[in-house]
């Protein structure tokens, strides 16, 4: 049996954004007196947002709540994406649109609502995804397969009937547990860990390797392993 979906994460994947969110992770820490880590970044990777900012809320010890965290970072966020800062990567609107058009396509984020819907409209790709997921809409975020077992189901899928691509261990170690067949696209800046790659089918180098590798499972050429 083939695949009838696929299911792409959003930072990383589609657009090069993840530097905006530890900017803002940097920021809104050191503004609290407090030094944000690359080892912060690589625990909070792949959180919902309502779990990175209670993180965050406590590692800086500010005294707003995590909802209040939550909103002065994606506001941030909002803001650069609204100055462009946010670009498709190489490849990324080709890929989506060439797979939108052979089989239903959802979206699975660790990305706050507002940034996710801002990213796509600024990009012109809302109506190429027939779902769209955050983490903050399920009870828990990656590593739990629950954002992309949530956006397979709105598909009208299960997660076996599904291809998912994913660039961070928390993301693929998520995909994987819930079912789907990964494509990695390691993440340059902090690449997955090796334990994490050894869940993906199939690793690429780039959005025009992961397109081909899509296009082949969906024709039959390729099939789960």
């Amino acid at each position: 049996m083939g695949f009838a979906a696929v299911v792409f994460d959003l930072d990383g994947v589609l657009v090069e954004s993840e530097h905006l969110w530890e900017e803002n992770w940097v920021a809104y820490a050191a503004a609290h007196g407090v030094e944000w880590t690359p080892a912060d970044t690589g625990t909070v990777q792949g959180m919902s947002a309502p779990e990175w900012a209670a993180y965050l809320a406590e590692r800086s010890g500010t005294p707003e709540t995590p909802e209040q965290v939550e909103k002065a970072v994606v506001d941030g966020m909002i803001a650069s994406i609204a100055a462009g800062e946010a670009p498709l990567l190489d490849g990324a609107e080709a890929m989506v649109r060439d797979v939108a058009a052979r089989v239903p396509v959802a979206l699975a984020s660790s990305a706050a609502r507002r940034v996710i819907d801002a990213v796509l409209e600024t990009h012109g790709l809302t109506g190429e995804f027939q779902a769209t997921v955050s983490s903050a809409e399920v009870p828990r975020g990656k590593p739990s397969p629950d954002v992309y077992a949530e956006a397979a189901s709105r598909l009208g899928f299960r997660g076996e009937q599904c291809l998912g691509v994913e660039d961070s261990s928390n993301g693929i170690r998520a995909a994987a547990a819930a079912g789907l067949t990964v494509i990695a696209l390691p993440n340059p800046t902090y690449p997955p860990k090796p334990d994490a790659l050894e869940l993906a089918a199939r690793v690429a180098e780039s959005n025009h390797d992961v397109r081909k590798l899509l296009l082949a499972y969906l024709a039959g050429e390729l099939v789960r392993s």
